[in-house]
């Protein structure tokens, strides 16, 4: 069997982390072995990088700063855990990937997105998935589902203003825009079920 690599963007509070476990049930239920990973994180050493870069204050590191940590995170996590997987046959579902990166501290932060990709580039020697679905609802209510779960447990991304969320979820439905072969918007402001389903219409050209 093949290993596909799929990735779930947007903006807070969409739901991708529900989406990447109900996916992998969906996958699982047809017979495809699928494992769940996110960033940034999915190995030991991007946790590690993690627990940097979520906790503190939101202007605790400069947008360069995020980024350069982002891909030390993701060229660890593609060399230990997703390219391994795919190399054995799996799919993988990954809760973000170099995408957020372009829309944070690309798009709403300033950093070139060509810097960006060169970055990822070396990192993770340029890999993208094979699929990336966009999951959109309009930003102020997804940050207001993202308050509702976390609550003062907020990570330092999810406590940024307004202005800086519309900003993210703007580039986002960019990039959808302009890599229409790769990336997929799904409209998420629909019942859990009908949002994994549109997923699972959106990859039955991948399936086996």
């Amino acid at each position: 069997m093949i290993g596909r690599f799929i990735s779930l963007e947007g903006g807070e509070g969409v739901g991708k982390s529900t989406q990447a476990r109900a996916v992998a049930d969906a996958l699982s239920a047809r017979g495809v072995h699928a494992i769940v990973t996110r960033e940034p994180g999915g190995s030991d050493g991007a946790e590690a990088i993690r627990a940097l870069l979520v906790h503190g204050e939101a202007n605790r590191w400069s947008a360069h700063a995020e980024a350069l940590l982002f891909a030390a995170a993701r060229a660890d996590h593609v060399e230990r855990v997703i390219r391994p997987a795919l190399g054995a046959g799996s799919w993988v579902i990954c809760d973000r990937f170099v995408d957020s990166t372009r829309a944070y501290q690309g798009a709403a932060e300033g950093i070139d997105d060509a810097a960006i990709l060169a970055l990822h580039g070396f990192g993770s020697k340029g890999l993208l998935p094979d699929r990336t679905f966009v999951l959109d609802v309009v930003h102020t209510k997804g940050e207001s589902r993202a308050t509702a779960r976390d609550g003062a447990g907020a990570d330092r991304f999810a406590r940024r203003d307004p202005v800086f969320h519309a900003a993210v979820s703007d580039a986002f439905r960019l990039i959808a825009a302009h890599e229409p072969e790769r990336v997929r918007t799904i409209d998420a402001d629909q019942t859990i079920a009908a949002v994994t389903n549109a997923i699972m219409d959106g990859l039955a050209d991948l399936m086996p």
